[in-house]
């Protein structure tokens, strides 16, 4: 579930580990579903240890630290990962560790409950290959209005399925498409393709705002409470989320009709009919 303003406040909560020395890096035995780790463990940490944080950032729904030699560990949460300082929500889906001295915060850990995301290790060439430009859209938290218009408007899919494509743009998932495109008044079956320019410019301010927003609040756990931030600490945008998940509820921008749920790509989408009309 993780997405840009989850991975974005994972990202901001280990900042404090910048400048510390990675001292261990360990594969946490774990007696469910191991997770992708990339080079082998072994290799892993001959590579690691030693070698000094120098930067943490993201690249769409990922968690980035950049080595002071310019390689890079690249935590992928996917559905149920967390990257945490502390006090993981339990021991059984604990997957992987970084020990660091210099710091405050004295390890890394990765916890995923499903087990579907990885960790790993990239060279500059490398990860420029596999999450460059080539690969990655621009990221929805800095695209320019310019930006996210030229890359879609041509696009003949819906514009809630072309937002969930990462090479297209890259942090925006199902929860928050849905919410964008809620305050931008736009319905998620309107093809790219056929949205005016007028549309285009709700688009981009509902994107930065939603997101800005969502991140303000460090992301949204959901009823299953697998999110948390890097302390363990429940996310509070899902207090304030407007559409999504909350079908048969009276919508609460219009407060006239109830939202509806449809199916798109195979996941669920979330929207008032009377505030995103298709005629608009």
């Amino acid at each position: 579930m993780p997405e840009l303003p989850e991975v974005e406040t994972m990202r901001r909560g280990v900042l404090a580990i910048v400048g510390g020395r990675i001292t261990a890096v360990e594969r946490v035995p774990c007696a469910v579903r191991p997770i992708a780790v990339r080079p082998r463990v072994d290799a892993f940490r001959r590579r690691a240890v030693g070698r000094i944080v120098a930067a943490v950032e993201r690249l769409g729904k990922r968690v980035v630290l950049r080595l002071d030699n310019a390689d890079a560990i690249v935590f992928e949460p996917r559905m149920t990962g967390l990257v945490l300082l502390a006090d993981p929500p339990d021991r059984e889906h604990l997957r992987f560790r970084l020990r660091l001295r210099g710091v405050r915060n004295r390890e890394l850990l990765y916890w995923d409950q499903r087990g579907l995301g990885s960790v790993r290790m990239f060279r500059p060439a490398e990860l420029d290959a596999a999450l460059g430009s080539g690969t990655l859209g621009p990221d929805a938290l800095n695209v320019t209005a310019a930006q996210l218009r030229d890359r879609l408007r041509t696009v003949r899919r819906p514009v809630k399925v072309a937002l969930l494509d990462q090479h297209l743009l890259a942090g925006v998932g199902n929860l928050y498409a849905s919410e964008i495109l809620h305050v931008a008044r736009i319905h998620p079956t309107q093809r790219c393709h056929r949205l005016t320019e007028a549309a285009w410019r709700r688009l981009h301010t509902a994107l930065r705002s939603v997101l800005e927003e969502a991140i303000r609040y460090e992301g949204s756990t959901l009823a299953d409470g697998t999110y948390r931030n890097v302390l363990n600490d429940p996310g509070g945008y899902q207090n304030h989320h407007r559409v999504y998940d909350r079908a048969g509820e009276l919508c609460p921008t219009c407060r006239r009709v109830p939202i509806q749920r449809i199916v798109q790509a195979q996941r669920s989408t979330f929207f008032c009919p009377q505030c995103q009309g298709r005629t608009r």
